[in-house]
């Protein structure tokens, strides 16, 4: 199935409509000189951290310790994540190095 120009162009004019939606929407209710709600300010606090967790999870839920190296390729590279970035608190740096850490260590084992 073939994607014609018009269907293409809407496809990128809703996208992008969407975007510039879910950027302006939070300026447009808690700008100015209202005061954010409690609930959001506790999201903003609790969802990261729940989003490393889930993600954290998602990264080893395949990792298989019936065959060599046992999962020691996805340790190491969390561990050099984290490493990273409690050296430096770069999240590019901390992302970057764990993923060139995985793959080195991928090629090795």
């Amino acid at each position: 199935m073939t994607i014609g120009f018009w269907q293409s162009v809407s496809i990128i004019a809703v996208t992008a409509l969407v975007t510039l939606l879910t950027r302006a929407l939070p300026f447009l209710f808690f700008g100015g000189r209202r005061e954010t709600p409690r609930v959001i300010v506790y999201l903003g606090r609790v969802l990261p951290p729940a989003i490393i967790a889930v993600l954290v999870v998602y990264c080893f839920k395949n990792m298989d310790f019936t065959h060599t190296p046992y999962g020691l390729c996805e340790l190491v590279a969390a561990g050099v994540t984290a490493a990273l970035h409690l050296w430096r608190r770069s999240t590019v740096l901390s992302i970057a190095g764990g993923t060139v850490c995985y793959m080195l260590l991928l090629r090795l084992f």
